[in-house]
């Protein structure tokens, strides 16, 4: 493994690239940032306000919506443009207390809202399918979190989506220049975080086409024909996670008084018990965890420098969500036993070599004295 010489990103995180000075792709993305003219883009999302409401027979956009720091600050944005929005949550079966108090001081902030709720036996099926086949919980969450906004904006001919970051942009998984302002069905395929699959590639014997029906988006081209424009807020605004924390709790949101549920932030991946499962799988197959990502956005943003950070992943320590995974182990209705055998099998062995006492580590890892976990039984 290699590590961006700028921040503490490794080589082995999905489309990164280090170039010869060994600076990653997304540090010399966002390193371009000073360039862009934001208050060209400013009049630019005017401009997509104006032929929204033009066209608009009620509601003016959708908001997909969680509750979270992002979310509300993309609600306030879009009341301040004077738009009429429809919010929609896809809920998430491990939604907590804090999550559900922090959706509902969302809607305070006056808007319509619908909370979609998924049978949870297809959605215990179902991730239980794709953690055992692929390693990952959390493909059944991004299907459905990006489908049933669409479906809603297609079915009742909303002329606008409004989302928030463009992750491919803000993670380095692509620049700007290849992700641009809209969130189309190419966008979705390439960087939807399902790895390559769609909803109907995962019907069986055990989940029907009816089963899975909350997790099909519109047809390709379908928004494209009604002329809805499904768009990144992250492309007009400058997005920095620190700016739409420090706006959210200003109009009510809550952090999380113990600290991080994962990574770095008390203010992110905070409302769902499940989250933390899938950044978890980040570290047997790729060999970094959730606060090597926010780390280095704080190293970009400049609130940082890079001897910090790793100072921070060493005093950090392992950061295993036994709890989370106990909660989802219950939910799933398998023995952690079993979620341990699925982690070894997605554990890549290009990155992860076995000590004689069969302890797993990682040669030459960003900390030296890291102290590596005794191996889970299975």
């Amino acid at each position: 493994m290699r590590y961006c010489a700028r921040c503490v990103t490794p080589d082995t995180r999905p489309n990164i690239r280090l170039d010869a000075n060994g600076i990653c792709n997304a540090c010399r993305s966002h390193a371009g940032r000073p360039d862009i003219d934001w208050s060209s883009r400013e009049k630019a999302f005017q401009d997509v306000v104006t032929h929204a409401r033009a066209r608009s027979a009620g509601y003016d956009c959708v908001i997909p919506v969680s509750g979270g720091k992002d979310s509300t600050w993309q609600v306030i944005k879009c009341l301040e443009y004077g738009l009429k929005p429809l919010c929609v949550t896809w809920r998430p079966p491990g939604r907590n207390a804090l999550g559900e108090r922090n959706l509902r001081n969302l809607v305070s902030l006056g808007v319509d809202h619908i909370d979609y709720s998924i049978n949870p036996d297809v959605e215990r099926r179902f991730m239980l399918k794709t953690l055992e086949r692929l390693g990952s919980t959390a493909i059944p969450m991004h299907l459905a979190l990006f489908a049933i906004p669409l479906r809603m904006a297609e079915r009742f001919d909303i002329p606008l989506v409004v989302w928030g970051e463009n992750s491919a942009f803000e993670y380095g998984s692509a620049d700007e220049a290849h992700t641009g302002f809209r969130m189309d069905h190419e966008w979705l395929r390439v960087y939807g975080v399902t790895q390559g699959t769609t909803a109907r590639d995962w019907i069986d014997t055990d989940l029907s086409e009816r089963d899975l029906n909350p997790y099909f988006g519109p047809a390709p081209g379908a928004l494209e024909h009604k002329k809805i424009l499904a768009v990144f807020l992250g492309y007009y605004f400058a997005w920095d996670p620190d700016m739409t924390r420090s706006v959210a709790q200003a109009h009510g949101f809550t952090s999380r008084a113990q600290g991080a549920r994962t990574g770095y932030y008390a203010f992110a991946d905070i409302d769902d018990d499940f989250i933390s499962l899938h950044h978890y799988f980040k570290w047997p197959k790729f060999g970094f965890t959730r606060l090597f990502d926010n780390l280095s956005l704080e190293i970009r943003h400049g609130r940082m420098r890079r001897d910090q950070a790793v100072r921070i992943i060493a005093e950090t320590g392992d950061q295993t969500p036994h709890a989370d995974i106990a909660r989802f182990c219950e939910f799933a209705k398998i023995p952690r036993q079993r979620f341990w055998s699925v982690v070894e099998r997605f554990r890549d062995p290009l990155i992860w070599q076995k000590k004689p006492d069969g302890t797993w580590f990682i040669p030459d890892f960003l900390i030296p004295d890291w102290k590596w976990s005794a191996p889970h039984e299975i």
